[in-house]
């Protein structure tokens, strides 16, 4: 396939090329594409250095494919223009996820919605609710998902290379003795709020990942992203959902401790038979994002009966936030329209 990488400079665009090459992704061609800002420097592809171009001039006319992750502003745009010309867009963004013309694709859970792409695009899910759907979705075909309730721990990577950067920055700031007497004595962590986070998140955690959306229900984009692409991923409108998402001082790997409800009771020795054999899924006893990192499955342990809820069954789950939370998943769902061809 003729293949383009929308976004290849940035923290996911790199993660992109990598599992291209390592899944042997059959390339005949591969452009590069970028904002003005990164238009003319060259990136290595096989041992040949290729000019990355300007996403908002280029033709992409004679492409097949496009992976794009450029930010939703920018994908509003550029996507139907990629689209026009003939390519599929497996877009990363959260600009198409809830348009009912286009596929929200899990690539173990819903592939078959790819059958129909009337707008020529794909959407990838939030990084979040990407690493529940491969773990909730056999049990769901088991025993009939009626609510979740889920506590996410967010990477900061998730925030983009911004968010890296400002925990990097926090964290050597605070190897001053000073400070460190400063924080163990109780009182105010010396530190100011960055750019990417309303609170210092070096030795910290923040109750709030993403931002407020005016809904009146004073959840956040994230919360909100969560409970909308589960219902839509999952095939289930009436699905009860209460999220409260929390970012975390890890670089990567996002956690989520979950609570369902099913309509039939479901043991923890049922429900672990049911992940072992469950694509995209690692059982092990104790998920944690420094395990998860780097790899690609969802990782889920910690698996037991919930008292608070009817036929309930709590668990944790750690994923790559950057592998099969966005650039794995965009070359999946590739595969998979490959095979379709």
């Amino acid at each position: 396939m003729r293949v383009a990488v929308v976004g290849a400079t940035g923290q996911v665009g790199t993660v992109m090329r990598d599992i291209l090459r390592e899944r042997a992704f059959p390339v005949e061609e591969i452009r590069f594409f970028a904002s003005s800002r990164s238009a003319g420097s060259t990136l290595e592809w096989n041992g040949v250095a290729i000019e990355v171009e300007d996403a908002a001039t280029a033709d992409f006319a004679g492409l097949d494919i496009a992976l794009t992750s450029s930010g939703a502003t920018s994908s509003k745009v550029l996507a139907p223009r990629i689209a026009a010309a003939g390519v599929i867009v497996i877009d990363n963004s959260s600009a198409w996820r809830m348009d009912p013309d286009v596929p929200l694709v899990v690539s173990e859970v819903n592939a078959h919605t790819l059958r129909m792409i009337p707008k020529g695009i794909v959407a990838n899910p939030n990084c979040t609710t990407m690493a529940a759907m491969p773990v909730l979705k056999p049990l769901h075909v088991a025993a009939g998902l009626r609510s979740i309730t889920v506590s996410t721990y967010q990477s900061v990577s998730g925030a983009g290379r911004g968010g890296v950067d400002e925990l990097s920055n926090q964290l050597e700031k605070s190897q001053g003795s000073e400070v460190r007497a400063l924080a163990f004595d109780g009182s105010a962590f010396p530190l100011d709020s960055g750019v990417k986070f309303p609170a210092t998140i070096a030795h910290n955690v923040i109750p709030i990942a993403g931002t407020i959306v005016d809904d009146g229900l004073l959840e956040t984009n994230e919360e909100k992203k969560f409970r909308d692409e589960s219902r839509k991923i999952l095939e289930i409108p009436g699905l009860f959902v209460d999220v409260t998402c929390v970012r975390v001082p890890v670089f990567t790997g996002h956690s989520l401790a979950i609570t369902a409800s099913f309509d039939r009771p479901l043991s923890p020795e049922e429900a672990t038979q049911i992940l072992e054999a469950a694509a995209g899924v690692v059982v092990c006893e104790m998920p944690m994002p420094r395990f998860a990192t780097g790899k690609d499955p969802s990782y889920v342990g910690r698996i037991r009966r919930a008292e608070t809820v009817a036929n309930g069954l709590s668990l944790f789950v750690s994923n790559d936030n950057l592998r099969k939370g966005a650039a794995l998943n965009a070359v999946q769902i590739a595969e998979e329209l490959l095979a379709l061809r």
